[in-house]
């Protein structure tokens, strides 16, 4: 395995893969209903990468120093036989932690086949645990009981600690900060709360929106006793706290308000195999096209390696200038995964 590094001296430490564009919520912050309704059209399955392509990139990007993947969508229990491709995913050299991020709601039905596939740890997105918000954010007519069942079987089958991810959106969810924390105060599970993102150009997203780190540590301190943490590896994403009562850690993801670009090593790759090296990207290069028209392993490592790089993203270091250009268009999130 050799590292490689791009223009501002970051390696390539993790892959993200969306496995699929389908999704069975309706985020209003990902997939808002009324631009992917019923009539939205879909890619078919066609145009999706196959496991074997897939299983081609990551033997790439572990052979250039990726440790660790994650799969996302869309929704990545939709994707059919998704343990096959887990399983195949676990068995390439130097793939040392295999992640899955979902909504929960088809978690608990597939955890036993997950576990035998390899899978290592489950984040699950979960906005809010009282049912009416909850309906509000997923903007579907689900019960998000069977979200929180699903991450207690996880617990008892053998996921001892699963990162529960709420997106926080001021004026819209502020009281799930609270009522997450309660809830899975006694659990060793890991609540993180996410500054709401400009991913993507069809959810409105506006500055006013954002609830910053700053504002909803300041809500948690009014209940609960806090102190930092160190992070656990250098570059690690999220802030880490914890719950002095209760020895219970949770975190903050602050793209908006404290950029971490330069310690981003994740490269991802969406649905349809466009290599992307921003989760803000307006682009990606296709990696279907040449994988298709038969190219080696040994090119498919030269295409993949001179992107990285060549790599000079930064977005949320400069989003305010960027922000204001309305050519500035980017990849869904729903194609990129988050």
């Amino acid at each position: 395995m050799k590292n490689i590094f791009d223009k501002f001296n970051r390696p390539v430490k993790d892959l993200r893969i969306s496995v699929t564009d389908r999704c069975n919520f309706r985020c209003t912050y990902c997939m808002p209903k009324e631009v992917y309704g019923e009539a939205f059209k879909f890619l078919p399955k066609e145009e999706l990468l196959d496991f074997d392509e897939i299983e081609k990139i990551a033997k790439t990007f572990a052979s250039i120093g990726v440790t660790k993947i994650r799969l996302t969508g869309g929704e990545p229990l939709v994707r059919k036989n998704i343990e096959d491709l887990i399983r195949r995913l676990s068995k390439i050299e130097g793939i040392e932690d295999i992640a899955m991020t979902t909504n929960g709601y088809l978690l608990e039905s597939k955890l036993d086949s997950l576990i035998e596939s390899g899978l290592n740890r489950i984040t699950v997105s979960l906005d809010a645990i009282d049912e009416k918000t909850f309906k509000k954010m997923s903007d579907q007519n689900f019960d998000v009981n069977k979200v929180l069942s699903a991450i207690n079987m996880a617990n008892k089958k053998g996921f001892e600690q699963i990162k529960v991810n709420c997106v926080v959106q001021k004026g819209v969810n502020e009281h799930s900060i609270l009522s997450l924390l309660d809830y899975f105060k006694e659990s060793n599970n890991i609540v993180r709360f996410i500054e709401y993102m400009d991913v993507g150009n069809l959810n409105g997203w506006e500055l006013s929106q954002v609830l910053s780190i700053e504002d909803i540590l300041e809500i948690i301190e009014q209940e609960y006793k806090v102190q930092p943490l160190d992070e656990n590896y250098p570059g690690e994403v999220a802030k880490r706290y914890l719950l002095e009562d209760y020895s219970s850690e949770f975190g903050f993801i602050s793209s908006v308000s404290k950029p971490f670009c330069t310690s981003c090593t994740r490269a991802r790759i969406t649905m349809d195999g466009k290599l992307v090296t921003c989760l803000f990207a307006n682009n990606g290069l296709d990696l279907r096209k040449p994988l298709r028209n038969g190219c080696t392993q040994e090119e498919l490592d030269e295409i993949i390696s001179k992107v990285w790089i060549n790599r000079s993203d930064r977005y949320s270091e400069i989003r305010h200038k960027l922000s204001a250009s309305k050519n500035h268009k980017k990849i869904e999130m729903f194609q990129i995964g988050g």
